[in-house]
């Protein structure tokens, strides 16, 4: 079976095609990103964290942990994770995400999931 890759990548970041398919990850849309240049192949809204979750966490590194086992909690019954496993199984795939933290924002918990 072949392995796609799920890369990760911030909203303003310019799109490459080495990106596959690009999933906006976020709930909102990215402030001052048009569509026409965000290049967005599906806006998988239902994946994102709850907005209670999301304005707890207020992308607060200090909060991390407890978010992420949050999120993976809210993901355990969340049917749009699957239709992203879906995607993930036949073709190579970019999160797209909106937050300044790389390293602490959902598409990382996605990613960790979809990888593991």
């Amino acid at each position: 079976m072949t392995r796609h890759t799920v890369a990760l990548k911030r909203a303003y970041d310019p799109p490459s095609p080495e990106d596959g398919k690009r999933v906006l990850v976020d709930r909102l849309w990215p402030r001052g990103v048009s569509k026409a240049e965000a290049h967005i192949d599906l806006w998988l809204k239902d994946v994102a964290p709850s907005t209670d979750l999301r304005t707890w966490f207020a992308h607060d590194p200090a909060k991390w942990g407890e978010f992420e086992r949050r999120y993976r909690a809210e993901l355990a019954k969340n049917p749009a994770l699957e239709e992203l496993r879906e995607l993930v199984a036949t073709h190579s795939v970019t999160l797209v995400y909106g937050a300044k933290d790389t390293e602490h924002n959902q598409a990382v918990v996605l990613q960790r999931l979809l990888t593991a």
